[in-house]
């Protein structure tokens, strides 16, 4: 059965605020901790192989950060899309908004999958892997291109359902991913005595699992956006506008991924222990960012919808509410890892190089976790309410305008020290610039009387 637009308008824009956004976020958080566990389950268990195939991962991360990033800026350039036509009740138009973004990112993953291949053992040396961690780092590599497709379009699907508000499915889909991904890993990495090889292809089994999924709620209807050959999109202007829209997100995790090739790169010189702590510290930090970003992703499409209807004050109403429920989880997480850095490091790999090198780093993140909140949902502001340029700068701040200086700077300065404070750095100067942002977009964008006041007068 169809899902009833104009009910679920009315709930993004009459629910109370605080219940609403519990409602939409919850599903996404709990779709973000999958996304992390796809990840973290792989360090974990890859950890235990030896001190070079931790490192691998890590290494391999940039690339698929590459893959995420291609998926997730064309799901989201049509969520930013989507939700305001829903708002809208332009429900046609967003079908084909969908249906075009769902072709464009199996066209986009078969693409980066085929060129991967292709060109799979310089590419590994190109992002950072060196002597004893290239052959681990090439097998991890080759399932990961091969599930490309798979990836690329199941972040979009994710984001389609998201905007109209059935984050629901989505979290059903990614939940079993996860689930068959911790299942089989050590199956096919100890059992099968796959090693690292055996991680990628859990990873490829489960990205594949959880598309299927998601695929089938579309063909079956349980969505208010349609996927269907008839919608797909006859005019450039569909597939530019995607493309606009998205360029934010693909320029936030596109610069992760150039980020974190970059602090591998420094990292090298260091051993394969400097590396391997890196990616495993910065996999607990991807914990607590996706957390952040599940939390905004609630926010987006509500924020959206009442866009669409000038219903200015409850954007900003559903921004502050949002920003100051993820501060506190941030805070509290903040604390607790520090205090407990080391335990948490050597649970992953007992290398006291790594544990050390590992602690320092999260030492460094505690103290701009509590921050990362509100510059992320200034952020997912601007591109959820269709103002590209704005977002594409934040977007590109913390992984690329602050962070390309400072690793080349601050490791030439302090050393391996230097390498371990690079992303607090550039998350600390991001929070202050998006203050001003933020300030300017109310003023600007938000100000105006609701259009229910409008029609009073």
């Amino acid at each position: 059965m169809h899902v009833d637009s104009e009910r679920q308008r009315q709930q993004m824009l009459t629910e109370p605020i605080g219940r609403l956004l519990f409602k939409k976020a919850a599903p996404t958080v709990v779709i973000q901790l999958i996304t992390v566990i796809y990840n973290t389950a792989d360090t974990y268990f890859v950890a235990k192989i030896d001190t070079a195939a931790s490192a691998a991962v890590g290494v391999v991360f940039s690339l698929m950060a590459v893959i995420q990033a291609t998926g997730g800026s064309i799901g989201m350039g049509a969520t930013s899309l989507i939700s305001p036509m829903l708002g809208q009740k332009r429900v046609e138009d967003a079908s084909t908004v969908g249906t075009s973004a769902a072709l464009m990112s199996i066209v986009a993953g078969a693409l980066i999958g085929a060129l991967g291949l292709v060109f799979l053992r310089p590419l590994v040396s190109l992002i950072g892997a060196r002597d004893e961690v290239v052959p681990y780092a090439v097998d991890y590599a080759r399932f990961i291109l091969l599930a490309a497709p798979f990836m690329t379009s199941a972040f979009v699907l994710n984001n389609i359902l998201r905007s109209e508000g059935q984050a629901v499915y989505s979290m059903l889909a990614m939940i079993s991913g996860g689930l068959l991904n911790l299942a089989i890993d050590p199956l096919l990495i100890f059992g099968f005595g796959m090693g690292i090889a055996g991680a990628a292809l859990a990873t490829m089994l489960s990205q594949m699992t959880s598309f299927l999924i998601m695929a089938v709620i579309f063909l079956r209807d349980r969505s208010i956006v349609r996927i269907r050959p008839k919608y797909i999109g006859r005019r450039v202007f569909v597939y530019t506008s995607i493309v606009r829209m998205g360029v934010p997100t693909l320029f936030r995790q596109g610069m992760a991924s150039l980020s974190s090739a970059l602090l591998n790169i420094q990292a090298a010189p260091f051993g394969a222990a400097a590396v391997a702590a890196i990616s495993i510290a910065n996999k607990l930090y991807m914990f607590v960012r996706h957390v952040v970003l599940g939390v905004g992703q609630g926010f987006q499409p509500i924020a959206g919808y009442c866009f669409g209807a000038k219903r200015y004050s409850r954007v900003k109403k559903v921004f502050w509410f949002a920003t100051a429920s993820a501060t506190v989880i941030c805070l509290c997480i903040a604390v607790l890892v520090f205090f407990f850095r080391a335990p948490i490091m050597a649970w992953f790999r007992d290398d006291p190089a790594v544990v050390e090198s590992g602690s320092v780093m999260l030492a460094f993140l505690c103290v701009t976790i509590p921050l990362m909140g509100f510059s992320t949902y200034v952020n997912q502001l601007y591109q959820s309410l269709g103002f590209a340029v704005g977002a594409t700068f934040l977007a590109s701040c913390r992984q690329g305008i602050f962070f390309v200086p400072l690793v080349f700077l601050l490791p030439a300065l302090f050393g391996l020290t230097g390498i371990e404070a690079v992303q607090a750095g550039a998350d600390l100067l991001t929070f202050f610039v998006s203050i001003p942002f933020l300030i300017f977009f109310f003023k600007k964008h938000l100000s105006a009387p609701d259009a229910e006041e409008k029609s009073e007068k």
